[in-house]
């Protein structure tokens, strides 16, 4: 019997386009004997719709006639099983399908942050990644450095700022960056990927520009030393706290200062070449595999990187970013990406792993997970309401 699997992608997010993509990548890759494949494209509204559409890539150049030939629905819990239910339902409920796993592809706020693991937590259902306070950890860029800087993974200088912070006495702030962290800086906002929002300062003066582009994506913002005589170079991993491994590494060609959006998604644009079109997603980034790097660097990036996915709780497949300092030999662990751009498959195809095993071991990493939780008591019997009496609380002058 075939294993029922819902894929979920878009939603409320600046990386929305970017997780179609990626998801439609691997819905096209999944063995079709062992899954019967659920899409369930999420708009930016957060509002679900499935059907035989919503897993084709040449329909997303028009999502509101997608949306129109498409089904709305929410998922619900009955019994022990989890159903995606027809929404609204006027002639009483419609079941569309039921779900044995989720497959969460999305990117960015609401999706890779923990809250749509969360959802899933919620339901009971089974499925793939991280869990809800590794998901969150991964995105939140301050708090993961914090975390690593504690255990030992070297990290570079930075402080979090808000944006109320930041309005009420900006020359504070300005100060403070000079103080604590210096120019060049990195400035970027907390909690997002695809390089949306991230600016390099080089003086002070430049930094209030930098500072309030970012504030245009998240209310609080990382800024970090910046570091000079860049390479920046990628690993991914595979596994979760029990065992993991990593991939060959990277060297990601950036056409500016730093990786950008267009590096990444639109390289090709000049070519007349579009990415959703081509659904090349992070594969059609201009890039050196295996990086060009000393041995003993390739291995030391491997090392940290599975040493930071377990010090997060991560499960599933991430991808670490480091920054080296080509010059002085230095090197910085920069963020964990928990639901990679099409899922890192390049990085590790040349390992030997293939994109439908990597799918299945995906899966099978989260069967591992339920099997681990069903294990787990989360109530315990108690008599406490059997004699329980609530008295009225305030009153008259607060008594």
């Amino acid at each position: 019997m075939k294993i029922k699997l819902a894929v979920f992608f878009g939603g409320k997010s600046v990386e929305h386009e970017v997780s179609v993509i990626t998801a439609l990548q691997a819905v096209k890759s999944l063995d079709n004997e062992k899954y019967e494949i659920i899409p369930v494209y999420i708009d930016k509204n957060n509002c679900m719709y499935t059907g035989i559409l919503a897993g084709k890539i040449e329909y997303y150049t028009d999502i509101p006639n997608l949306i129109r030939q498409s089904i709305r629905v929410i998922p619900v819990r009955e019994g022990e099983k989890i159903l995606l239910v027809k929404y609204p339902s006027r002639f009483g409920k419609k079941v569309i399908s039921e779900i044995d796993i989720a497959f969460p592809l999305g990117h960015g706020t609401t999706m890779e942050d923990g809250v749509f693991q969360g959802l899933l937590q919620f339901l009971g259902v089974p499925f793939v990644g991280c869990n809800v306070l590794s998901a969150a950890c991964g995105m939140n860029k301050y708090v993961q450095k914090i975390l690593l800087k504690n255990e030992g993974i070297p990290v570079l200088n930075c402080i979090k700022i808000t944006s109320k912070d930041y309005f009420s006495d900006t020359e504070k702030i300005v100060k403070l960056i000079a103080e604590k962290v210096g120019f060049p800086t990195v400035i970027k906002p907390i909690n997002l990927g695809s390089s949306v929002g991230i600016k390099i300062a080089q003086t002070q003066s430049e930094a209030a520009d930098s500072i309030e582009h970012a504030f245009l994506f998240a209310h609080e913002i990382i800024i970090e030393t910046a570091v000079q005589n860049l390479r920046e170079v990628n690993v991914a991993v595979l596994g979760d706290c029990d065992e993991a491994v990593a991939s060959e590494c990277e060297e990601p060609l950036a056409g500016d200062e730093i990786l950008s959006y267009k590096d990444k998604y639109l390289s090709n644009s000049a070519k007349g070449k579009s990415q959703l079109d081509k659904s090349s997603g992070m594969a059609s980034l201009s890039r050196k595999i295996p990086a060009e790097i000393p041995t003993e660097l390739r291995e030391k990036i491997r090392k940290i990187a599975i040493e930071s996915f377990k010090i997060l709780g991560c499960s599933g497949v991430a991808r670490v970013d480091f920054l080296y300092n080509n010059s002085t030999g230095e090197l910085f662990y920069n963020e964990i990406n928990t639901v990679p751009g099409s899922l890192a498959y390049y990085l590790w195809e040349p390992v030997g792993i293939k994109y439908p095993a990597l799918l299945d071991k995906l899966i099978n990493l989260a069967l591992k997970r339920e099997r681990e939780n069903k294990n787990v008591n989360f109530s315990f019997e108690t008599n406490i309401l059997s004699g329980a009496r609530l008295s009225k609380l305030g009153g008259k002058n607060g008594k």
